[in-house]
């Protein structure tokens, strides 16, 4: 895999799925199936690029790797990318989930369908260059550049009430990610002030020594942005109108790959950037955590509409995620990030399933349901697979994640994990209780439909796969990712000024 290293690789995954748009775009005619299978091959080599650069990932070797940096636009915006332990598997989930979409959108999506592919692509790159910037402006750019596919994806091709959604989910992110662009500006005149360049290398930021007071106005500029899109109560209300009003592949991209961008942006620049302000801010956090853990489990629980079910069991387990990283040891923040592989495949996989429902049944109200074990005993039995990983069953990779960030939450404080893990009683409880009422009972009358497609079992296998394989042996993630957690660990905590005229000797 040594030419791996050779070529400028994370350029090429990031760019593969815009050049896929690109041709899409000039591509005359309404060939859909054409269309279709050009997304997917598009996708699928994007997947490929990203496995290459996982497996070649050096083990046990702490910073970046695949750096590329070149000159931009001048005064300190460059195209700076590369990939660590936190950001790896993160930047894999992202190229799995979007072949995965266009699968699941096969039959779905009718209307506009080279448009709706264009936006998919488009999405993906931008969510890639999210994952692999080294630079906080070049970060931007693509943070805001996943905001107007995804606008047209639930706008367009949503469900009844899609713009009321699509609205709302705009103006939440626009509002954050000012306060963030804000806070980037503040930070690169701190920088030249301190040393006399211009950068928004994230490298060059972290030296930077800032006072108590202005890393907290800068660290709440962060927060925003990032709180909203995980998302953290109280900045949650747009999620369960965006999931359940968007397309299933829509859904699927939310829960998969969107919402990890909020922790991602936490652990890998909010935190090492303001160690001091994180420290005044870390305890209200670690209570908004485990307030959403147990608010989107009793809102699932009082829930009908199965779709709306699971968009507020992504708002309880991203409680754990942001709730892991807010642990600041090893344990916990490992915990977190393979977490936030886990709750992509788990929550990605259950809103697959009510797509899947959606399709046959042509309702998502679970009281219309009932006995469809019978009908569709392969899509009963994805279910159930998923479902136990979601809860954290033993032997799944739910419970890795989710006994890890207890076990950190331990750590600090007993009773922050006690009742955080009774978050993973409610799951069960509002799990077990949807799937009893659209799957077991006595069948309703009617229709006769048919079980999963050859094309549908095809995107379950690889989330079954790896459901089984992170639960069974998750070293093979862990062994990458080891040392950069606590790297970055030692960076938050180490609160060391930094001497530029040293520097600049």
């Amino acid at each position: 895999m040594e030419i791996i290293r050779e070529l400028p690789v994370i350029s090429l995954t990031i760019f593969t799925p815009l050049a896929g748009a690109v041709i899409l775009l000039f591509l005359r005619g309404e060939r859909k199936n054409l269309i279709r299978g050009f997304s997917l091959l598009i996708s699928i080599l994007t997947l490929i690029f990203s496995i290459a650069i996982f497996i070649s990932f050096e083990r046990g070797k702490s910073g970046f790797q695949f750096l590329e940096k070149k000159d931009w636009l001048g005064m300190g915006i460059n195209w700076s990318v590369g990939l660590d332990g936190i950001s790896l598997p993160l930047f894999l989930l992202t190229s799995l989930i979007f072949p995965i979409c266009i699968l699941a959108s096969w039959s779905q999506i009718e209307n506009k369908v080279k448009e709706f592919h264009i936006f998919l692509l488009l999405t993906e790159t931008a969510i890639l260059g999210v994952f692999a910037s080294l630079n906080l402006f070049l970060f931007y750019v693509f943070w805001e550049g996943m905001l107007i596919p995804m606008y047209f994806i639930i706008g367009v091709w949503g469900s009844s009430e899609r713009i009321y959604a699509t609205i709302k989910f705009v103006l939440f992110t626009m509002v954050g990610s000012l306060m963030m662009l804000l806070s980037f500006f503040v930070l690169y005149s701190y920088y030249f002030k301190a040393s006399g360049i211009y950068s928004f290398e994230f490298s060059d930021l972290l030296s930077l020594s800032l006072s108590p007071k202005i890393q907290l106005w800068l660290f709440l500029g962060f927060f925003l942005s990032f709180a909203i899109k995980v998302p953290m109560i109280p900045f949650h209300t747009w999620l369960p109108d965006a999931h359940t009003e968007a397309p299933t592949a829509g859904s699927v991209i939310l829960a998969g790959v969107l919402l990890k961008m909020g922790a991602y942006g936490l652990i890998r620049f909010a935190f090492p950037l303001f160690p001091s302000a994180l420290e005044q801010m870390r305890t209200p956090m670690i209570y908004l955590s485990i307030s959403a853990i147990i608010y989107g489990g009793l809102m699932a629980l009082a829930q009908k509409d199965l779709k709306r079910l699971v968009a507020y069991s992504s708002i309880s387990h991203m409680g754990f995620i942001t709730l892991g990283l807010l642990t600041l040891n090893d344990i916990g923040v490992q915990g977190a990030v393979i977490q936030m592989v886990n709750h992509g495949l788990s929550t990605g996989g259950l809103f697959l399933i009510v797509g899947a429902i959606y399709e046959r049944t042509h309702t998502r109200i679970m009281r219309e349901m009932g006995g469809l074990s019978k009908k569709l005993p392969i899509l009963s039995a994805f279910f159930v697979i998923i479902m136990l990983s979601s809860i954290g069953l033993p032997g799944l990779n739910g419970f890795v994640g989710e006994f890890l960030i207890i076990a950190g939450t331990f750590k600090i404080n007993i009773t922050y994990s006690a009742i955080s893990a009774f978050g993973i009683v409610l799951s069960a409880a509002y799990l077990l209780w949807a799937f009893q009422r659209v799957m077991q009972g006595k069948a309703k009358e009617g229709n006769g439909i048919r079980d999963l497609r050859i094309r549908e079992i095809l995107y379950f296998i690889p989330i079954i796969l790896l459901i089984f394989w992170i639960g069974l042996y998750p070293k093979t993630f862990f062994a990458k990712m080891e040392k950069d957690v606590k790297g970055t660990i030692e960076v938050i905590k180490s609160k060391k000024s930094f001497d530029f005229k040293e520097l600049l000797k």
